[in-house]
C-alpha cells in the first residue's frame, strides 16, 4: 500500500505544525501544565473558532467540517509532535465519537454542535478505578427508577473528566455481566450526585480524574442507544480512538528521534560530536525503524477506520500496541542519548517520556490488546469471552 496525504491534507498539517509552534512550544507547555485546568483557554478558544479542530469530524449538519478519520489522524500526530495540552482527545476522539456510534438524532443535534464550537468540553467515562479496559471491568450500575435511570458506581482514569460539561458514562443493567446488559449515558457535569477528583498523574500535560456516581439521577432521554445493548459500540468507539491515539503516539516518537538526532549533532564529547559514534547512530537508527513501522500502522488503521472497513476490531489493537512501544522506546532512547540532562526540566525530553508512558496505558497497554486481538480471532485462552 502507498499510502501518501493529499495536497489539503498536507495543507492542514503545514498549518497545524506552523500554530502549534506558536502555542505549543516548551514554555506553553508548562504553563497548561501549571494551570488546574491542564490547557490555556484562550489558546483552546482560537483552536476552535480561527482552526476549527473540534469540528473535524463532525458532520457538517450538526455543525462540523465533515472531514475524515485520516484528516483526524493528521492532525494528531501533529499534536503528538507538539505535546498539545488541551481538550481535544477526549471531547473529539471520545465524545463526539460516543455520541456519534450511538446518540439519537435528536441527542447529536443537542450535543454535537457545542462540541463543534469547542463550548462543550466532552470525555467518555468507560473504565474504573481497577484500571480495566474491558467490558468485564464495568461495574457501576444504572437501574430503573420510574421513568429515569439511577446510576450508582466509580469511574477512574476519566480523561479531562474534572472539567468536561458531558460525560458518555458506560453503566450496566444490575446483575449483568460481560458485554451483556451495558448501556451509555449522557451526563451534564453539573448533575446532582457526580463527584469530580482530578488525579496526581505522573504525565501532567494529561489529565485524568477519578468520578463518583452517588445515585445520579438521569432521564430516559439520557440513554444512548437501545438499552443493555451498547456493547458493540463501545467496542467501535475504543477502536477508533485507540487508532486516533495511535496516531498521536506516532508524532511522539518521531519528535523523540528528531531531538536524538539533533542532540547527537551538537553534543561533543573526546572532540567530536556524539552522534559520530556507533553506538548512537545504532540507537538512532533503531528509533527510525520503530516510528516507520508504526506510522505504517497508524496510517493504516486510520485507512480502515474511515472506510468504516470491517478490519477496524483487528488492525486498532495492533496500531495501539505497535505505537505505543514504539513511542515508550524511543522517548526512553532519547533520555539515554541525552544522559543526564535528559530528565531534567529544561529539557522536553522528559515530558515525552511521561507523555509515553501515560499514553502506553491510555486505552490498554500492549498486552491487553494483543489479547483483545486474539480473542477477536478465536485463538488463545479468551477466545471464547
Amino acid at each position: 500500500m502507498n499510502f501518501a496525504f493529499s495536497e489539503e491534507q498536507e495543507e492542514l498539517r503545514a498549518s497545524a505544525r506552523a500554530f502549534l509552534a506558536d502555542h505549543s512550544g516548551s514554555e506553553a507547555i508548562r504553563r497548561a501544565m501549571a494551570d488546574e485546568r491542564g490547557h490555556d483557554p484562550e489558546v483552546w478558544k482560537r483552536i476552535a473558532a480561527e482552526l476549527g479542530w473540534p469540528a473535524v469530524t463532525i458532520p457538517e449538519e450538526h455543525g462540523g467540517l465533515g472531514l475524515g478519520f485520516v484528516e483526524l489522524a493528521a492532525l494528531l500526530e501533529v499534536m503528538g509532535e507538539h505535546l498539545l495540552c488541551a481538550p481535544f482527545f477526549s471531547s473529539v476522539c471520545l465524545g463526539a465519537e460516543a455520541l456519534l456510534a450511538a446518540g439519537s438524532p435528536d441527542q447529536r443535534d443537542e450535543h454535537l454542535p457545542g462540541i463543534a464550537e469547542g463550548r462543550t468540553l466532552t470525555t467518555l467515562a468507560h473504565a474504573e478505578p481497577e484500571g480495566r479496559w474491558d467490558t468485564d471491568g464495568i461495574a457501576c450500575e444504572a437501574r430503573r427508577d420510574g421513568g429515569d435511570y439511577v446510576l450508582s458506581g466509580s469511574k477512574g482514569f476519566v480523561l479531562d473528566g474534572a472539567g468536561a460539561d458531558l460525560l458518555v458514562v458506560a453503566a450496566r443493567q444490575p446483575g449483568s455481566a460481560g458485554d451483556a446488559g451495558l448501556s451509555l449515558f449522557a451526563v451534564p457535569g453539573d448533575a446532582a450526585g457526580l463527584e469530580r477528583r482530578a488525579l496526581p498523574t505522573m504525565d501532567q500535560t494529561r489529565r485524568l480524574a477519578e468520578i463518583e456516581l452517588r445515585d445520579v439521577r438521569v432521564p430516559a432521554e439520557a440513554r444512548l442507544g437501545a438499552e443493555g445493548e451498547a456493547a458493540p459500540a463501545l467496542a467501535r468507539i475504543l477502536d477508533r480512538a485507540a487508532v486516533a491515539l495511535a496516531a498521536e503516539q506516532v508524532g511522539g516518537a518521531q519528535r523523540c528521534l528528531d531531538l536524538s538526532v539533533e542532540y547527537a549533532k551538537e553534543r561533543v564529547q573526546f572532540g567530536r560530536p556524539v552522534g559520530s559514534f556507533q553506538s548512537i547512530k545504532h540507537k538512532c537508527a533503531d528509533m527510525m525503524v520503530a516510528v516507520e513501522s508504526a506510522r505504517s500502522g497508524a496510517y493504516y488503521a486510520a485507512c480502515v477506520a474511515a472506510e468504516d472497513s470491517e478490519e477496524l476490531p483487528l488492525v486498532a489493537p495492533l496500531a495501539k500496541a505497535s505505537a505505543s512501544e514504539a513511542f515508550f522506546r524511543c522517548a526512553a532512547e532519547a533520555i539515554q542519548i541525552h544522559g543526564g540532562v535528559g530528565f531534567t526540566w529544561e529539557y522536553d525530553v522528559h515530558l515525552y517520556f511521561k507523555r509515553a508512558r501515560s499514553t502506553e496505558v491510555f486505552l490498554g497497554d500492549p498486552a491487553h490488546h494483543r489479547e483483545l486481538l486474539a480473542r477477536r480471532l478465536g485463538i488463545g485462552a479468551g477466545a471464547g469471552a
